[in-house]
């Protein structure tokens, strides 16, 4: 039963002829379920309304909202007018829960990498876990968020291909970090780390995704690497600094650093 739907015979009637034949056109809907056109399109806006079926086109939600009298109907339509009956929909098929739920499951994935970097492109999340969504999913959320107005879109990261997408605060973030003098911030990050972007978003050798591998940035910059227990430096460095440099790594990784590693050297900021 249509729990949302027990006050309306004919929504459960629809309903119940849509599980059993599948996606169908508003013509097949009346004739199988043996309804007047204004009752199936009272049905179909009561399921709509609590969440049980949609349309293959945004047109079909649109006349359901539209008195019907000021809808085309084909027989009536005038040619260069604008097409607001409920055939132009397509078909009417089931919401699918699983569908929905997977839906939001990105979605909060998508916001949660925004969270992490400020800034969102396919490139930055290449050493994220393999479980994550692949990109043309995100790429649907962040296209959405953007058409809300919730976050930018544009080219925030110059060399890079591609979409990118930021949150508002992190456009001054990243003007502020350009404008930033050096402070001599060293951060070690594992290998197995997110934040092993070397190679990636950087010049420079990739290092292999272990957690025994270390990266280690100076001033978000990668200056050296361990890998299988061998320490390269990645920039000219005194003794001292490289022996520093060395116990920093040994020491094992810091807390990861708030920002994604520099990259102002190769940005421009043009939001749309």
């Amino acid at each position: 039963m249509c729990g949302e739907c027990r006050d309306s015979h004919h929504a459960q009637v629809v309903l119940d002829y849509i599980r059993q034949n599948g996606a169908s056109f508003f013509p097949d809907l009346v004739e199988g379920c043996g309804l007047l056109r204004s009752q199936a399109e009272e049905a179909l806006a009561q399921l709509v309304a609590v969440g049980l079926v949609t349309s293959d086109a945004f047109l079909g939600l649109r006349a359901l909202l539209v008195p019907s009298s000021l809808r085309h109907r084909p027989e009536r339509r005038r040619r260069g007018s604008v097409a607001f009956g409920i055939e132009d929909a397509g078909r009417w098929s089931l919401i699918r829960r699983g569908h929905l739920a997977k839906e939001d499951a990105v979605e909060h994935l998508a916001r949660a990498l925004l969270r992490r970097y400020g800034v969102v492109f396919w490139r930055l999340i290449e050493r994220e876990a393999p479980r994550l969504p692949p990109w043309r999913d995100l790429l649907r959320v962040y296209r959405r968020l953007e058409s809300r107005g919730e976050i930018r879109g544009g080219r925030f990261v110059a060399g890079l291909s591609g979409e990118q997408f930021a949150l508002p605060e992190a456009i001054g973030a990243l003007r502020e970090t350009r404008r930033k003098l050096e402070t001599e911030s060293w951060v070690a990050v594992s290998g197995a780390d997110p934040l092993n972007l070397a190679g990636i978003l950087t010049p420079g050798p990739k290092i292999p995704a272990l957690a025994s591998n270390r990266v280690l940035y100076r001033d978000g910059v990668p200056a050296a690497a361990m890998v299988a227990g061998q320490v390269t430096f990645f920039i000219k460095l005194d003794p001292a600094t490289e022996w520093q440099a060395e116990n920093i790594m040994l020491r094992g990784p810091d807390c990861a650093p708030s920002l994604v590693p520099n990259i102002s050297s190769a940005e421009s900021v043009e939001a749309r």
